[in-house]
């Protein structure tokens, strides 16, 4: 009756790759396409101003037997105090005496869960190829979203990227050009940023009342728009003039749309799922504009977890503290 207790450095240690987190979380969304994932929308609740949060997201993944729950909190003003703006622990349970087998820091896992399904949905719904891709918004998700998008596409010639934040776009930029083989160019406006861009992402601040800044005019034919920011950047009939629009959860968007997101945004036609299972098409034609609105579900939570705590064990790392 022992747990695993994995910190944020143990987690880290384990190098596991981008490209098996796309791995898993893909086959996590194959297994919720043909609906053997549990997952009810986060459960939200509030301790201070509208600056922080506190979110529940639990899952269980049949057909890996997985059941999770993610406990993370963030508040705007952390990093003011030195602190990362997301904070957060993931639960791993056995699936058959429910007990709990390990606990551990969700930082990085919430940081490249993202990116990897991200990955996921330029894989189905993007360009076959990318060669500029832009980035807007230049922190822990920008970071997370250019690696993903540099694991599936390795023909990358250009990274454009922007920030409202001019200190936080020059770390970003020195940082990446010793990361990656191929051009970071700092973009002096947010238009110079997207234009003959093959994908953008946006992951920038999400908040209910946005200022968008992006034009839909801007994103080219063939092109994928891929918003981590909750529509903050795009003008509202971005949504509606894209060929193909898909989010991650229909329940989940429901929930946010009830909290007053995404006023200006159509029912997606598919969720992630079902294109990767095969239920509904993906990308059809090499000229369509796409869009995936993917909100971060507990199953890509999940499967990273259990990944994570898989190589833990073989590796020997983690602390062991008895139940």
């Amino acid at each position: 009756m022992n747990l695993r207790y994995l910190s944020r450095s143990d987690v880290e240690d384990l190098n596991i790759s981008m490209s098996q987190i796309i791995s898993v979380v893909e086959e996590g969304f194959r297994l919720k396409g043909l609906g053997k994932v549990q997952m009810p929308p986060k459960i939200a609740v509030k301790s201070r101003g509208p600056e922080s949060f506190l979110h529940a997201m639990p899952a269980y993944v049949g057909g890996l037997d997985i059941a999770a729950i993610k406990w993370v909190g963030g508040n705007d003003d952390n990093p003011d105090r030195g602190l990362p703006t997301i904070s957060g622990l993931i639960v791993l349970n056995d699936p058959e005496t429910m007990f709990p087998v390990c606990v551990m820091d969700a930082i990085w896992v919430t940081a490249v869960r993202t990116g990897a399904a991200n990955a996921v949905a330029m894989k189905y719904l993007g360009p076959a190829q990318a060669k500029t891709v832009s980035i807007v918004g230049c922190g822990v998700q920008g970071r997370s979203n250019l690696l993903a998008m540099a694991t599936i596409y390795p023909e990358i010639t250009e990274a454009r990227c922007f920030d409202v934040n001019p200190d936080a776009l020059e770390r970003f930029v020195r940082e990446s050009r010793d990361a990656y083989n191929f051009q970071i160019t700092p973009a002096a406006s947010p238009r110079e940023a997207v234009e003959e861009a093959d994908v953008v992402v946006t992951a920038g601040p999400s908040p209910k009342e946005p200022t968008p800044y992006l034009s839909e005019e801007w994103l080219k034919r063939g092109a994928m728009a891929a918003p981590v920011d909750y529509m903050g950047a795009w003008e509202g009939p971005m949504a509606s003039s894209v060929d193909r629009l898909i989010t991650d959860d229909h329940g989940q968007m429901e929930y946010y749309r009830s909290k007053g997101y995404f006023r200006d945004v159509p029912r997606p036609y598919a969720d992630l799922g079902e294109i990767v299972a095969g239920v509904k098409p993906g990308r059809q034609n090499p000229d369509e504009r796409t869009m995936s609105i993917l909100l971060g579900i507990a199953l890509d939570d999940a499967v990273t977890a259990n990944l994570i705590h898989q190589r833990a064990i073989e590796e020997n790392i983690g602390t062991l503290l008895p139940l």
